[in-house]
Order: C-alpha cells, then sequence, then structure tokens
C-alpha cells in the first residue's frame, strides 16, 4: 500500500520528477527567512521587499489552484508566503503609524 502511494506521488505531474515539485519547495526558504526575520525590529523590516513578498505569495496562490496539474505544494508556499509578508507589514506600520513612542529629536545640553 506505502509502495502504490509513493509510486503515485513519484510519477505524479507535479512530483519530485518535475521542476513544478522542487521550484515551490526551494521556495519555501524565502518563507523561513521571513519566519526567522519575526524577531527584527520594525524599523529594520523593508516595505518593498515585503509588499513584494506579501504580492507574491497572493498572486501565486491563485495561479497555483488554476493550473493543470493543481499544485498544492506551490498553494501551500504561497499561502505562507502571503501570511509571512502581511504579518511583517502590519507590524511595521504598526510601529511607524499607531506606536505610542514619540521619537523625539537628542537635545543639545549646554
Amino acid at each position: 500500500m506505502a509502495a502504490t502511494k509513493l509510486q503515485a506521488f513519484w510519477n505524479h505531474p507535479a512530483g519530485p520528477k518535475t521542476i513544478h515539485f522542487w521550484a515551490p519547495t526551494f521556495k519555501w526558504g524565502i518563507s523561513i527567512a521571513n519566519i526567522a526575520d519575526f524577531a527584527k525590529p520594525p524599523e529594520k523590516i523593508s516595505y518593498p521587499q515585503q509588499v513584494a513578498v506579501a504580492c507574491t505569495g497572493l498572486i501565486w496562490s491563485r495561479y497555483s489552484l488554476v493550473i493543470t496539474p493543481r499544485n498544492l505544494n506551490l498553494f501551500s508556499v504561497n499561502v505562507a508566503m502571503a501570511g509571512t509578508g502581511l504579518y511583517q507589514l502590519s507590524r511595521k506600520i504598526r510601529q511607524d503609524y499607531f506606536s505610542d513612542e514619540k521619537d523625539a529629536a537628542p537635545q543639545l545640553e549646554a
């Protein structure tokens, strides 16, 4: 039974013998790096980078469900990308626009 499922996975049109498997598998590195960046202070987060990550995730999540063969590995990695990108953007926006801390300019003492 397990051999049959393994063989079906191996021979699937989006299985490990194709680029349709390996491209999304390596794309997980972007999501993992974004998760690792959760520890970064919000000041170090880049708006353009996180907008690109979030938009890429949203656009390709939809695309991965309408292509043939349906690629759930591609779908899941893009959902993760969209989620981590949106979370990072929310951290940056909260810090830039809704933070109670006012960065006062340092005053020189005479």
